[in-house]
């Protein structure tokens, strides 16, 4: 299986990353038998992916970075890298290749103190691999003082070394930064797209992808987890049933309150397995006795609540992240009532939900549907502002009552 299979409904995408992989093949080649380098190539050393959530933007980038570590002897015979078999795909694609940084993070924020450590690797010529690659999954979430210190590696890079950013649009990252690099802009991939990969890597009966795969509108990681887990079904038919409880404001209100302590909860479950094993690991390496009431050494009060900021800020996000989720099949739903209220030919996304849809169409305008996401929308908004959540939801659901 090549690496680029993983890369679902991105076909114009994946023709030129294979090129550039291509022409950067052929420029290691040349440079490690000492003959004359290429002299035309579409390899630059910065890229920036850049499309909607769902579209695929750091798989791609990973599949690239792959691609450049490809070692396949089918090369010599004029076989294409990304061979997806080879050590330099496989420990590249499972994240263990010694060559291949990649950085996401589960704060709100890259600050400047990370990137430089980032920087100060980049310089580095490559290990074992054929190019030394950063992929940035988050690059929309650079301070701009992160920013400003990436600025000069990538407009300056080591001879080897490529930049892989991932934003979800071009406006999320530093004109000055995105001006240096080549800028691929993937969609959101076709519904059946997202389904027949379902099936065939893995396993799903084909009927339930084709649900999943339409219910998310084509995001290959929201639908591979509701197909698979069962809590995020049930966490997807209790937002689709919020538009049935916001006859008065009391229903308002505590369907807000319901949605914010969900994602809460969902947020604590996700950080307390990793927030235990990260503070036991730092306490054994700053050399507490043994036991988590144990005695800590001195001067090591400050490390530990710098740990612990970072797992409440690390926290916070998770729970952005999943209130942003929600919202995300709340708009979803509202797109459907707007379609059968306007006679569109359109399928809805939410078929379980027909019942809800269609009542929720025939007592109201269309003009009331579009206010209604907007005002999903402008919760979103008020979220990435960092409103408080409870504050932003409890307006949304208000909104959503006036219509």
């Amino acid at each position: 299986m090549a690496v680029w299979d993983d890369v679902v409904g991105q076909d114009r995408v994946t023709e030129q990353l294979a090129a550039a992989a291509r022409d950067a093949d052929a420029f290691v080649t040349a440079a490690a038998a000492g003959t004359a380098l290429p002299s035309a190539s579409k390899m630059t050393h910065a890229w920036l992916f850049t499309g909607p959530p769902g579209a695929g933007r750091d798989t791609a980038a990973r599949a690239f970075a792959a691609a450049l570590q490809c070692v396949s002897p089918d090369r010599a015979l004029g076989g294409a890298p990304g061979c997806g078999f080879c050590d330099g795909c496989h420990t590249a694609l499972v994240g263990t290749h010694a060559d291949v940084e990649v950085v996401r993070t589960d704060l709100l924020s890259i600050g400047v103190k990370d990137t430089r450590d980032l920087v100060r690797r980049s310089i580095l010529s490559p290990a074992s691999g054929r190019w030394q690659v950063i992929v940035l999954e988050d690059a929309d979430r650079l301070t701009e003082g992160a920013g400003n210190v990436l600025l000069k590696a990538v407009e300056e890079p080591a001879p080897r070394t490529v930049w892989l950013l991932c934003a979800p649009s071009i406006e999320d990252v530093l004109p000055t930064i995105r001006s240096r690099c080549r800028h691929l802009v993937l969609r959101t991939p076709p519904v059946q797209a997202v389904a027949d990969a379902l099936v065939r890597r893995d396993g799903i009966d084909p009927q339930v992808a084709e649900a999943v795969a339409r219910a998310t509108q084509g995001q290959m990681d929201r639908a591979r987890r509701l197909a698979t887990d069962e809590q995020a079904r049930a966490r997807r038919a209790a937002v689709l049933k919020l538009p049935l409880r916001v006859d008065d404001v009391g229903g308002c209100l505590k369907a807000a309150q319901e949605l914010v302590d969900a994602a809460t909860e969902d947020a604590k479950q996700l950080s307390e397995e990793l927030d235990g094993k990260e503070t036991e690991e730092l306490r054994a390496a700053l050399g507490a006795s043994g036991g988590a009431g144990s005695r800590m050494p001195r001067g090591t009060a400050g490390v530990m609540k710098d740990l612990a900021d970072r797992q409440k800020r690390r926290s916070t996000r998770t729970q952005r992240d999943t209130l942003d989720l929600a919202l995300t099949d709340l708009a979803g739903f509202y797109r459907d009532v707007l379609a059968v209220q306007v006679g569109t030919s359109v399928a809805i996304a939410n078929v379980e939900a027909r019942d809800a849809v269609e009542r929720i169409a025939s007592g109201s305008r269309p003009e009331n549907s579009l206010r209604r996401i907007e005002a999903v929308l402008a919760c979103r908004e008020a979220l990435d502002r960092n409103v408080a959540p409870l504050l932003a939801v409890e307006a949304m659901t208000l909104a959503l009552r006036a219509g």
